[in-house]
């Protein structure tokens, strides 16, 4: 006799447990119980993990921040109740794909700001200002966002921008053209400013 009570019930197949996952996610947002939705696309950068609140898109993550640490992060800064939702990400990840075959030059789904505050957070309403295709160097930006001498303070809200891509912090370079850092590193930004050059 086995010690094992678990071992004679029957094993549920992947396509079962997907069910069962959407099933719950789909009664968790019916119930108002589901604070963050995440899932992760492939991009030409690698892996992005998307995160959303019932108001908008809040985190837009790359591989080498990783995923499990943003998702602590967002448990810890916005709520513990986050669960897989990719259909919640749907809207998100057609315009991202949409973006990367050159398709997309400006982003309509909803962004939730809470992650960024005070100046970061008119910094990054003002990026959405810079057209598909062009830049702004720091100092420009900072003299947008009413402070001309906080080009320092520019750099961190570019930095900690939340949600990159479609707040498009890689559209802000350096005085001399340079692309300088970037969250997702400096070969995506890049990639990015190559990506809505070309012609």
């Amino acid at each position: 006799m086995t010690s094992d009570l678990f071992a004679a019930l029957p094993v549920a197949d992947e396509a079962a447990q997907a069910r069962l996952r959407a099933r719950l996610v789909a009664a968790a947002e019916r119930e108002g119980l589901l604070d963050v939705g995440y899932r992760t696309i492939d991009s030409p950068l690698g892996p992005l993990l998307l995160a959303a609140t019932g108001a908008g898109l809040v985190r837009v993550a790359f591989s080498l921040e990783d995923h499990d640490a943003v998702l602590a992060e967002l448990a810890a800064d916005i709520s513990p109740r986050v669960l897989a939702a990719p259909a919640r990400l749907d809207p998100a990840a057609r315009e991202l794909d949409e973006y990367f075959t050159g398709r997309r030059h400006t982003f309509d789904v909803a962004v939730d700001l809470r992650l960024a505050h005070g100046f970061r957070r008119e910094v990054l309403r003002h990026l959405g200002e810079i057209p598909y295709g062009g830049t702004r160097s720091y100092s420009e930006v900072a003299a947008a966002a009413g402070s001309p001498r906080a080009v320092r303070a520019v750099g961190t809200a570019c930095a900690r921008n939340p949600v990159p891509l479609v707040v498009p912090c890689h559209r802000v370079v350096r005085a001399d053209g340079s692309s300088g850092h970037y969250r997702g590193g400096e070969d995506a930004k890049r990639a990015l400013l190559a990506l809505e050059t070309r012609v």
